[in-house]
């Protein structure tokens, strides 16, 4: 009977349809083999009692692929490649519900109009998620299908990079109504630039043979795109004090508005549009929709919105052109959808039908807020209403993937585009290179670089500044500098950007002296230093323990007059954290709240997840000190740092250093419940990391009632697999595993580390080898193994002792089968996730406790110390010996206490 069930397994693994599997898709070798894997786990359970059915075990099991397929966007990118070559090369209050977290999307609101379905377009069937829903005809209104989390948990980030993608866009279609003469008066005017007197000469010889305000528009147009704003300005007075037509008049101002506020002199486009209102010709829908226009293009979406609603008061009527630019404006000033979206009802509302660049903006508010399916849902629209999307739309759509980590979708965009004659630029290549650096694919960044210069595409300076950023990250710094020499020669200059690439990438390999060379040299060449400069110089001293340094950097900082902001504080409260200071982060904490500066929710994961990695050491500063410093405004990180730098530090008993540590950790989840800070995956993997770090099971369950009050399913599969439920949660596990698996990677696999890490540090390890076996199936450790190879290069040290358990037993299978092992047999651990010294790394060393522990042939390489080694006929001998195979099965280790004790959050 054993035999019929094992091969009726087998049958069905083959088929894709065992147990909670058969919802899965199973279209690579890779991901069933998982499946036979996990199954393989089970059948060594049962014939450990019962040797006589060993060798059908064996029989059931598959061989194992190797997993070296092809990545699908790898075809469509050469083939893009190649059409492109073709061209020319042109508070936690108990009173109120808690905070539910949904990782689900909402429904989409049902449309007002039926019409039949449309085809979806290629990029989604390639890249969409299943979630993405097609909205109908009307529209009305937009609303985010994106989870409450992606968010947060993709971060906001600055929209700097999305405007220059539309900075000085060509003007489609529409001819030019200016007169020969207008471009002799241009080149004339040109020519004696920063010469006032002679400005006002050849104007005032051009003045009889100039066609109006069209031929003044052409000059103001031009002298912008060169950059001389004041010889503009002088031409537009010239020509306004002229003209006796108050239509013409204000056509002059709203192009003088629009020229100022493309070049960001706002405050200049601010006074021009009320001198043009005060004297009687500014008061048109033309003047207003240029400067709400000028507000967005420097990314000021309040004062935009402010004069949107002073238009309509004054009686105007905005049209398309001003909606678009209010839309816009929410894109670059870092508004939320929602705020966009019902700017988009009210313009659809008033009869407005959306075009190209509607959606472009709209585009481009889901690249500041990270939400992928809706600017999927805005990409169909496009095509539902016949609307062609063109090298911008593509762009900020590839923005918006690259800043989710969402790159394989990026890549077959890519590869999209030039199926619709939409030719890749430097924008394209510097947005997807980004994106994978971004990831930590490198060696893909890399071959892009190359592969954009192979395709004739000039490099900008984005694209440098990327590149030498990688190679810093990297250590390789003399590719790193003579990038920077290639910049140079080519035309760019080195910049703030460029500057603060190098200042990471030499601080995080520990190369102080240079830090502190190229700050200099930084003065030296008069590139100014801005708030990224000092936050990363600061973080880098702190984090290599340079704290009289720390406080000079910050010192300085204050002088030059820059204001601190919550990116600013959460970085420094971040190295402190890794440093193992966390009360003194949540002193910070507090000081930011008391500035005015609210802490996201990237400040608290910091102080969570750096639970139980505290030093023994504490800060000597009582509660009345502390009321003084605050009667006193002193700044409390000169404080903090101070006394980081004279090592006035307290010896800390462990004990209670950990009961301080987890109380002030519950009073950081108070002041997220009263602040209504969102969670988000983040968030939920750092109170993993931190009941893994927990000395007892009653304190993790402290932590996990956090987790409970901000989203029940991620608090039911964690609770669940801890004690032991395995059979009853798997089902929401694989729910809520599908949910993680629509994140970047880096966030997908920092999850599944928590949650094994949590599993194996309280005695769950089968469960915890169940979690890991399902992150391989879905690939969230690219290239996880092969028969030769394990790299568990991106694994916890709990999820790395539970695959290298799982990869064992594969290799028993083969074994077991009669195959022949490889030569030689590799595991490798490198530096490891939590390595603070080369080759000396917490993970190697668990791994190599591991295989030490179980007297297996694997030794540490000679040539390379994170790296195990072992020739294939050792491990085979190994393998059968008797003792073997019941080493390599995992057991559970305890049982659990109901009871949780007495703790209550510290006040901050």
């Amino acid at each position: 009977m054993v035999e019929i069930f094992l091969i009726r397994q087998f049958r069905k693994i083959q088929n894709g349809c065992v147990g909670g599997y058969s919802n899965v898709d199973h279209s690579s070798s890779a991901a069933s083999h998982c499946v036979s894997l996990s199954l393989l786990f089970g059948f060594f359970i049962y014939n450990l009692s019962n040797p006589t059915h060993r060798l059908i075990l064996v029989m059931a099991s598959s061989t194992p692929p190797t997993l070296t397929t092809t990545k699908s966007y790898q075809n469509h990118h050469i083939q893009g490649l190649q059409n492109h070559h073709r061209r020319t090369h042109n508070g936690h209050n108990p009173h109120h519900p808690s905070p539910k977290v949904s990782l689900h999307p909402p429904n989409p609101r049902k449309p007002a109009v039926n019409k039949p379905p449309v085809p979806v377009p290629a990029t989604v069937a390639a890249g969409g998620s299943s979630s993405i829903q097609h909205r109908n005809s009307n529209f009305t209104p937009l609303s985010s299908s994106k989870s409450e989390l992606a968010a947060d948990f993709s971060g906001r980030r600055s929209t700097r990079f999305v405007s220059k993608m539309h900075f000085g866009r060509p003007k489609a279609g529409g001819s030019s109504r200016h007169s020969v003469l207008a471009e002799d008066a241009l080149q004339q005017l040109i020519r004696c630039s920063g010469d006032d007197r002679l400005v006002e000469s050849i104007l005032l010889n051009f003045q009889s043979k100039l066609c109006g305000s069209d031929d003044y528009n052409f000059l103001l147009r031009e002298l912008g795109n060169r950059n001389e704003w004041s010889m503009a300005i002088q031409c537009f007075e010239f020509a306004v004090s002229r003209e006796r037509r108050r239509t013409e008049q204000g056509k002059l101002a709203s192009s003088m508005i629009s020229v100022l506020g493309r070049l960001g002199k706002v405050d200049l486009a601010k006074k021009v549009f009320e001198t043009a209102v005060s004297e009687g010709y500014g008061n048109t829908v033309y003047a207003y929709s240029a400067l709400i226009s000028a507000y967005a293009k420097s990314g000021l979406c309040d004062e935009a919105i402010k004069v949107f609603d002073t238009m309509k008061i004054s009686g105007l009527k905005p049209n398309l052109v001003t909606y678009n630019a209010l839309i816009d404006a929410c894109g670059k000033g870092g508004a939320d959808f929602k705020r966009a979206s019902e700017i988009f009802d009210d313009m659809l509302n008033n009869g407005f039908q959306p075009d190209r660049i509607t959606y472009n903006s709209l585009l481009a508010v889901c690249s500041g807020g990270g939400l992928w399916e809706t600017a999927m849902n805005l990409f169909n629209e496009m095509s539902y209403r016949g609307i062609d999307p063109d090298i911008y739309t593509y762009n900020t759509l590839l923005d918006v993937a690259s800043s989710g980590g969402h790159m394989d979708a990026a890549f077959q965009i890519m590869a999209e585009m030039p199926t619709k004659n939409i030719m890749p630029n430097e924008v394209t290549y510097s947005t997807v290179i980004r994106g994978c650096a971004k990831l930590g694919r490198l060696d893909q960044a890399l071959s892009l670089v190359g592969e954009m210069k192979y395709a004739g595409i000039r490099l900008d300076r984005v694209s440098y500044n990327n590149l030498l950023a990688i190679y810093a990250s990297l250590g390789r710094f003399e590719e790193a500098l003579n990038v920077v020499k290639e910049m140079e020669s080519t035309g760019f200059r080195k910049d703030v950007v460029t500057y603060n690439a190098l200042l990471d990438g030499f601080g995080k390999q520990g190369r102080y002296d240079k830090v502190k060379e190229l700050f200099t040299r930084m003065k030296t060449e008069r590139v100014p230093a801005n708030l990224l400069t000092y936050s990363t110089l600061i973080s880098v001293y702190l984090k290599g323990g340079m704290y009289k340094e720390a406080t000079e950097m910050y010192r300085e900082f204050k002088h030059e007059g820059l204001k601190a902001d919550v990116v600013f504080y959460s970085e420094i409260i971040d190295s402190l954290c890794k440093k193992g200071f966390v009360e003194s982060s949540a002193l910070l904490l507090d000081e930011m709240t008391r500035k005015g500066i609210q802490p996201n929710v990237v400040t608290y994961n910091s102080i969570i997840n750096a639970f139980g990695q505290s030093t023994d050491t504490g800060f000597l500063i009582d509660q009345k000190q502390e009321s003084e410093c605050l009667e006193e405004d002193e700044d409390r990180i000169i404080r903090v740092f101070e006394q980081l730098a004279s090592g006035n530090l307290s010896i800390v008993e462990k004990g209670s250093k950990g009961r301080k540590e987890i109380i002030c950790v519950l009073g950081v989840f108070r002041k997220m419940h009263e602040l209504e800070i969102k969670p988000n995956v983040v968030t939920f993997s750092a109170i993993l990391n931190a009941c893994s770090r927990c000395s007892t099971f009653e304190e993790a369950s402290l932590l996990l009632e956090e987790l409970r009050l901000f989203d029940n399913q991620v608090y039911g599969v964690a609770h669940g697999l801890l004690m032991g439920h395995r059979e009853n949660v798997w089902v929401h596990a694989l729910s809520l595993f599908d949910e993680v698996k629509r994140m970047d990677s880096s966030t997908a696999s920092a999850f599944y580390n928590a949650l094994t890490d949590m599993l194996w540090h309280f005695g769950q390890k089968r469960g915890a080898q169940l979690v890991v076996l399902e992150g391989k199936r879905r690939q969230v450790w690219e290239n996880t193994w092969s028969d030769s190879c394990l790299d568990l290069h991106l694994m916890s040290s709990g999820a790395a002792r539970a695959m290298v358990h799982a990869w064992l037993l594969n290799i028993c299978s083969i074994v077991y089968q009669g195959h022949e092992l490889p030569a030689l047999l590799s595991i490798l651990t490198g530096w490891g996730k939590h390595s603070k010294v080369v080759g000396d790394c917490a993970l190697k060393r668990a791994i190599e406790g591991l295989l030490g522990g179980m007297g297996s042939p694997f030794r540490v390489a000679t040539s390379n110390i994170g790296r195990f080694i072992s020739p294939g006929p050792h491990v085979a001998a190994w393998i059968r010996e008797s003792t073997t195979p019941k080493l390599l099965i995992l057991q559970d280790d305890r049982a659990y206490p109901q009871t949780i004790p007495n703790l209550h959050p510290l006040t901050l």
